[in-house]
């Protein structure tokens, strides 16, 4: 059978990712600080762009428009081709896999500090030898150890809060414990992340004063004997070089004191100063949330994070007059295009952020009156499903964007937590996290002769309608630093 070559026609379907669709989605996935970089990179490109702020006047005169506001959703903005509404999701969903593939990901934090990344659209990333050299700051550098250490949403939630309240030497600016009015939370909950947050590098972190840095770098050295403690805990006299009675009050010979101020000096009074001197920048939340005297939620998207540019057709009308070739012509008429299409693009971005964020608030409406044991367990589905937009443009959304609440500045993804199902038939389902605060509530009401095991534990949650299995109670209570039943119950019988 010999090799032939002929012409067939088929006829069939296929999902196409044009370039402004692709552009439409990155655009979505920005953090506000990339937004306003990529628009002021497209006014300097495009001739009939125009800042909003500068040209006041103009658009008074009715010398620029703006065009109608879409009213369709993200994933339908326009593009070329004959590819419906319906399709352009269904790439969109199609593609998301590669998109987050393509894209590296970025540590991020609630209250203490915005990704610097820069996002390119031409593959051109910034200068590779910059990125390796860049010195990682204190918060990003604490707030990747906070990942590694804890799985719990509500110790996540604390920890990030404490690491917003270091200051550039390392030290705690704030008072940790204000953080239980505001979190609605337990003086315990704190203080317990707290400490394992002052186990984290570089050693003395977290620490309130000089005292307890020293304390926390003798420990580490496992040289905070009697003597040195007594000895950090008189450092007036240290610094008046009182050697007499700092002998006396260590209980050591001059020469063991002079070893001990020996090694006293060699610690880091300021161990935070090794990252640097650049200032911390706060984050600058996307969208507000406050209460309003009807008991409901407030919720507004921040303008200042908000890029405002306009088109300018009497210039475009005014430079088309004396355009005669071809190129000339077609240059313009990109531009317009491509002017057009942006500001349509920022202004369905800001409503499908708003929408977003408005039925976050909606189902996290307990976490935000009562605090973190009321966090409900969401998922992107579900937040998709409600405003019928889909899962992939929600993942977008909720990823570099920030939300001011009265409990606190948050990203928008940490308001999605796991599932546990519910004991009772129609019941509804319970937040890992507020399962996991549960647990430790529990426990931490144990007395000396009544230590609950797991099966107890299990047996009590389901009391409460929570059906956890015994292996998942286990799970929990190891992610949260609890020793088992019968290590508490021999540590309980030799503290009696």
């Amino acid at each position: 059978m010999g090799l032939s070559q002929r012409l067939v026609q088929k006829q069939g379907q296929s999902l196409v990712m044009t370039p402004q669709l692709q552009q439409a989605i990155k655009l979505l996935q920005m953090s506000s600080p990339e937004l306003l970089e990529y628009v002021e990179a497209e006014i300097e490109r495009n001739p009939l762009l125009e800042r909003e702020e500068g040209a006041a006047a103009a658009k008074q005169a009715g010398e620029l428009s703006q065009p109608a506001p879409l009213d369709q959703s993200f994933s339908s903005l326009p593009q070329d081709g004959d590819v419906s509404a319906r399709e352009s999701e269904a790439a969109e969903g199609a593609a998301s896999r590669m998109a987050d593939e393509a894209m590296m990901p970025r540590d991020s934090g609630w209250a203490s500090l915005r990704s610097s990344g820069h996002l390119s659209f031409d593959g051109e990333d910034s200068d590779f030898a910059d990125r390796l050299s860049k010195v990682a700051s204190l918060s990003e550098y604490l707030t990747e150890q906070l990942n590694l250490t804890f799985s719990d949403g509500a110790d996540l939630i604390i920890g990030q809060h404490l690491i917003g309240m270091i200051n550039e030497a390392g030290y705690l600016s704030g008072d940790p414990l204000s953080l239980v009015t505001t979190l609605g939370t337990t003086e315990a909950h704190v203080t317990r992340v707290l400490e394992e947050l002052c186990k984290f590098e570089p050693v003395g972190v977290f620490a309130r004063d000089l005292r307890e840095c020293l304390a926390l770098q003798l420990a580490e050295r496992n040289r905070l004997d009697p003597a040195m403690a007594a000895l950090i805990d008189n450092l007036p006299l240290v610094a008046k070089r009182d050697f007499q009675r700092l002998r006396s009050l260590c209980g050591v010979s001059l020469e063991d004191l002079n070893d001990m101020l020996s090694e006293l000096r060699s610690l880091n009074p300021k161990p935070g100063l090794a990252f640097g001197s650049e200032p911390l920048m706060p984050v600058v939340p996307d969208v507000f949330v406050r209460p309003s005297p009807d008991g409901a939620w407030i919720v507004e998207l921040n303008s200042e994070t908000l890029p405002r540019v306009l088109v300018n057709n009497q210039y475009l009308a005014k430079v088309a007059k004396g355009t005669t070739r071809e190129d000339d012509k077609t240059f313009l008429a990109g531009c317009h295009a491509q002017a057009t299409w942006l500001v349509k693009s920022l202004d369905q971005r800001a409503k499908t952020v708003l929408k977003v964020a408005r039925e976050i608030v909606r189902q996290q409406d307990g976490f935000l009156i009562h605090g973190i044991q009321h966090l409900r367990p969401i998922t992107l589905k579900m937040v998709a499903d409600a405003i019928e937009m889909h899962e992939s443009t929600v993942s977008r959304v909720t990823s570099n964007k920030y939300m001011a609440t009265p409990r606190g500045t948050y990203e928008l993804k940490y308001f999605f937590t796991n599932a546990i199902a519910s004991a009772d038939e129609g019941g509804d389902a319970h937040s890992s996290e507020s399962v996991r605060h549960r647990i430790r509530e529990m426990i931490a009401r144990e007395t000396g002769d009544a230590i609950l095991s797991d099966d107890d534990i299990v047996a009590a949650l389901k009391g409460e309608g929570i059906d956890l299995a015994r292996r998942t109670v286990a799970k929990y209570r190891e992610s949260m630093g609890i020793l088992s039943s019968v290590q508490r119950r021999r540590e309980a019988r030799l503290k009696a």
